[in-house]
């Protein structure tokens, strides 16, 4: 309940400073019934408007701060004219330079307040003091100074605490943004790895397949040994393209690392098994190394791997009767590869943008690499990619 009625509150700033304007008439009006009848005003409805005038200006505190001011400060007149000093003028003052120091700056908010206590401080000792305990002027002067000093610093510290607690949430919303656009770029980047892994792998393997298929219903009638054989190797590769979404989908399943039995991801070593396979489908590919192969990094192999596995992928595909060329090279720094056919080459229609050259792209960037492709001046198409290495830290083992 008393959560809600904050909020209200919050919500209406000028009803609830109607509230508090009506709350310290009503107190003064209580105070002096409460008071012995001797000091009581000559006239009490006169009194209470007196003392709602003076009180008038904490209703404008917050939507209106500076004509309150004004209006403080011109009440502060009423005591030479009634010879009365109402209690919630002091009241309104307290509560103005409370409300300017918490939510002003601190040159105007501290401008506001000397300008509210300095006049109340020459003023006070030249006022009346029937029926009050005769006390020295320099004690009214330091007892209004000493009520105004606290109710600024109040103002301040409430202040500073609510703009350390706006920093913390900025910095919160802030801190929290950048997790949400970091969270939705790992997320991005993992569905990007994940769509090269599939395309790499489904779409070499089916393409194979396919080539293989229409080869079968061919050659069947008149050669059922290369059919067997083709057959063979579409099985074979079935199997393959199986295992290879069966570990992708294992690792997209589980949160944990996939399984230590999974198999290891294809490097160098396994170009030449690959050429084989392609050329086991119909297109006749020679493979060539150059220079002595160092170590190299996994994920720089697989991405040479990847590399060869969609140009002779697109080759099969798109080259028609050709011949393709491999060629691996290691001039010491880096790792080159570059792949050649002599097929019929793109189309003007069909320049071979698709997921698998975007993903050769983005796999070469990612090592600092250059790749280039398109047609070759003689026909034919050309893919070439150079990736930087570093020479992986030597492991030494102590003698026991």
């Amino acid at each position: 309940m008393g959560r809600q009625l904050r909020q209200w509150l919050r919500a209406r700033p000028l009803a609830g400073d109607a509230l508090l304007t009506v709350g310290l008439v009503l107190g003064e009006a209580l105070f002096t019934l409460l008071s012995p009848r001797e000091f009581w005003p000559r006239s009490l409805p006169e009194a209470l408007g007196w003392s709602l005038l003076c009180a008038s200006p904490v209703l404008l505190r917050r939507i209106a701060p500076w004509p309150a001011v004004l209006a403080a400060l011109a009440s502060l007149a009423l005591p030479v004219v009634i010879e009365v000093v109402p209690a919630t003028q002091g009241l309104t003052l307290v509560v103005l330079t409370y409300t300017v120091a918490a939510c002003q700056p601190i040159r105007p908010a501290l401008a506001t307040a000397v300008a509210l206590w300095v006049p109340v401080a020459v003023l006070a000792p030249l006022l009346p003091t029937e029926g009050l305990p005769q006390v020295g002027a320099a004690y009214v002067v330091a007892n209004n100074l000493l009520v105004g000093i606290v109710s600024f610093s109040v103002g301040r510290t409430v202040h500073a605490r609510r703009s350390t607690t706006a920093a913390l949430r900025e910095r919160a919303r802030v801190a929290e943004a950048n997790q949400r656009a970091l969270a939705e770029q790992a997320v991005a980047d993992e569905r990007r790895r994940i769509a090269r892994e599939l395309h790499d792998v489904v779409a070499h393997h089916v393409s194979v397949m396919g080539v293989l298929a229409t080869g079968v219903r061919r050659v069947l009638p008149r050669d059922p040994k290369a059919a067997d054989e083709a057959v063979a190797t579409i099985e074979e590769t079935s199997r393959a393209t199986l295992r290879e979404l069966r570990r992708l989908l294992d690792v997209l399943r589980t949160e944990a690392e996939p399984a230590a039995d999974l198999a290891p991801q294809p490097g160098l070593a396994g170009i030449e098994m690959l050429v084989e396979q392609v050329r086991e489908a119909g297109l006749p590919v020679t493979f060539a190394v150059t220079g002595t192969p160092g170590p190299v990094e996994q994920g720089v192999a697989l991405t040479v791997y990847r590399i060869v596995q969609e140009a002779l992928t697109n080759a099969l595909k798109h080259a028609g009767r050709a011949t393709a060329q491999v060629h691996v090279s290691y001039p010491g720094d880096a790792v080159e590869v570059e792949i050649t056919d002599t097929g019929r080459g793109p189309s003007p229609d069909r320049q071979r943008v698709g997921h698998g050259l975007v993903g050769m792209r983005e796999r070469v960037a990612l090592y600092g690499g250059v790749l280039r492709t398109g047609a070759r001046a003689g026909g034919g198409y050309r893919v070439y990619a150079r990736i930087p290495v570093e020479p992986l830290p030597e492991t030494r083992f102590a003698a026991p």
